[in-house]
């Protein structure tokens, strides 16, 4: 089985630096009945910047208003996912390399039961010749 890569829209709040932000951000969103594809969150300065890959983001960024996120502008970033294996995130980070493209960040974590994923994202300028690389969809 072949890698899925797929370029998202990805969102990002800033948020207070403290204990219970994150999961009072998430509570409101599954209240909202929002499913999210991916979600990181990291300390910037004396604030948080929590991001969001939402599986649906028409519906994220109506959900997002109705519970008083503010967001920034949409995003774009890549979603892969694939059977986990020796150098799977290598290679993937290989074709960008080949391509002389600057990879910004990347999470990659085991999924279990055999699986992997990652988020990588790329500068908005190199958004779309990364899609080419990648293969993305």
């Amino acid at each position: 089985m072949s890698d899925r890569i797929r370029k998202v829209d990805y969102f990002y709040i800033k948020a207070a630096d403290k204990p219970g932000e994150g999961a009072s951000v998430l509570k409101a969103l599954r209240d909202e009945g929002i499913n999210l594809l991916a979600f990181s969150g990291f300390p910037e300065g004396p604030k948080a910047q929590i991001d969001f890959i939402p599986e649906n983001p028409i519906a994220f960024e109506a959900a997002a208003k109705r519970v008083g996120l503010k967001l920034s502008k949409k995003k774009s970033g890549f979603l892969i996912q694939g059977e986990d294996r020796p150098g799977a995130v290598a290679n993937i980070m290989g074709k960008l390399s080949d391509a002389k493209i600057n990879i910004t960040a990347v999470d990659a974590v085991c999924a279990g039961e055999g699986r992997y994923g990652a988020v990588l994202w790329v500068k908005p300028k190199d958004v779309a010749a990364a899609a080419r690389a990648l293969g993305a969809t």
